[in-house]
């Protein structure tokens, strides 16, 4: 028996599995003359098999000879049929659809691996990543491969999104992910169409977004990316798993949460979440320090709100080594005026340090959101995500994404946390950062078809490092 891989019964020819002795290799949008038949033998490995660029089994000895065989012939062909039509274009989309690559694109035999893998190995969960040439992917794509964020008993599909200008790049992601032989990992696929990608997708981790220009207002970074996340809702809508958990992380991300959301009507609203997690890292580390004591004993710390300068990190609620904060901490002062503005300013305080973005522990933050999803949150202790407020019960305005205390029973599914205390002072600054996302909301209503709406932006509140 095979495992099942994440190519969806609809994928390209070339990385659906085909038994037989000649294989096709069909060229996107070129004429029948760019059709190329290759004499390939079948062969079945000891503990697996590998699959050349046309789906045709071959063993891992014949392997790489059979694949780069495949490739000449292939460029070979591509070029004389591109010196028959003359289409400059047609070659990128024969070179750039969707392609499992090189090791990956194999189908194991797990009837002969070892017994205990059987028994405990979870069914292979597809996993895509948009953005996944830049350098926050270029540190999570590795965690998820090594079973740091979804268990070391669950393999791996990784689905990656890109552009045209970074089709290199993934390549380049693929052939280090090839190199770690990371035995979770099971397939990687690349492509730069959103739809392809997304294909029978369990998980959507959206990190790519247009960065902010010289000169761009808040409003217009809202409609360049909103666009972009519009489609990729349409994306998701129409070709994921119905059941997808999507994390938006590409800026304005509560409001792009949102226009996914809009975009997707046939998907659980519940299921789209924007990453706040990394600010609520930052105010855990922020508490820790101020008590002098290691961050694994604060607790029940939330974001609240947008992920601008108006989120309102919650030392109310939070606790250390079981006490509430403001009994450990007992400067009111600091953590009134001065933690706030500390945990808002990391990013760019980092910048400032070594001239770079805080990639590295962004790509934590969405290990650690993941993770709270598929484990079970500990008794007593919550985490912040930006969900929809539809049904909240603190009273925030309905219909937009707001980073809110969840807790979740490990299922990928999460509710939120009635237990929690607003007091004036949280009550005062939640009112903004809800104001805010109520009016951005205004200002994107026409990608998910709604009009009437009038963008009343004036404050820029993009958080100190970020583009």
């Amino acid at each position: 028996s095979h495992a099942t891989t994440c190519a969806p019964s609809h994928a390209p020819q070339h990385i659906q599995p085909l038994q037989q002795k000649f294989s096709t290799i069909k060229f996107k949008n070129m004429s029948s003359i760019s059709k190329v038949v290759l004499p390939t033998k079948v062969a079945v490995a000891k503990r697996s098999s590998s699959i050349n660029e046309s789906g045709v089994s071959v063993a891992p000895a014949q392997f790489k000879a059979s694949r780069a065989f495949l490739r000449s012939n292939a460029r070979s062909a591509s070029r004389q049929a591109l010196s028959v039509r003359a289409a400059s274009t047609e070659a990128l989309d024969a070179d750039k659809q969707l392609e499992c690559y090189g090791v990956f694109c194999t189908t194991y035999d797990i009837s002969n691996a070892e017994k205990e893998q059987q028994e405990t190995w979870k069914k292979t969960i597809n996993v895509a990543v948009s953005g996944a040439a830049g350098q926050i992917s270029n540190h999570l794509l590795f965690m998820i491969a090594s079973g740091e964020v979804f268990g070391k008993d669950q393999p791996i599909c990784l689905s990656m999104l890109g552009s045209e200008r970074s089709f290199n790049a993934l390549e380049g992601v693929a052939m280090e992910l090839e190199d770690s032989l990371y035995p979770l990992l099971r397939e990687v696929r690349i492509g730069i169409k959103a739809e392809e990608v997304f294909a029978g997708a369990d998980w959507a981790l959206l990190i790519g977004a247009k960065p902010r220009g010289p000169g761009m207002e808040r409003s217009d970074l809202l409609d360049i990316n909103g666009q972009i996340f519009a489609e990729q809702g349409k994306a998701l809508d129409k070709v994921a798993s119905k059941d997808v958990k999507v994390c938006v992380v590409g800026n304005p991300c509560n409001t792009n949460a949102l226009i996914a959301l809009k975009n997707a009507p046939s998907l659980n609203p519940k299921n789209f979440h924007a990453l706040t997690r990394l600010d609520e890292n930052r105010a855990k580390c922020q508490l820790a320090l101020k008590a002098g004591v290691f961050y694994t004993q604060v607790s029940n710390v939330t974001i609240w709100g947008n992920h601008s300068t108006t989120q309102v990190p919650d030392f109310v609620n939070a606790k250390i080594a079981g006490k509430p904060a403001k009994e450990v901490i007992s400067d009111d002062a600091w953590l009134q005026d001065d933690f706030t503005p500390v945990v808002q300013t990391r990013g760019g305080a980092l910048i400032k340090k070594w001239g770079r973005s805080s990639a590295a522990s962004t790509a934590v933050s969405i290990a650690d959101a993941i993770r709270s999803l598929v484990t079970p949150t500990p008794e007593g202790d919550w985490f912040s995500s930006a969900v929809l407020t539809d049904g909240n019960p603190y009273g925030v305005a309905e219909g937009i994404i707001f980073s809110m205390p969840c807790k979740s029973t490990g299922d990928g599914s999460y509710e939120l946390c009635e237990d929690v205390v607003i007091d004036d002072w949280l009550k005062e600054r939640i009112a903004k950062s809800e104001d805010e996302l109520v009016k951005e909301k205004e200002c994107v209503k026409h990608l998910f078809g709604e009009f009437g709406g009038a963008c009343e932006i004036t404050e820029d509140t993009m958080l100190p490092g970020e583009a």
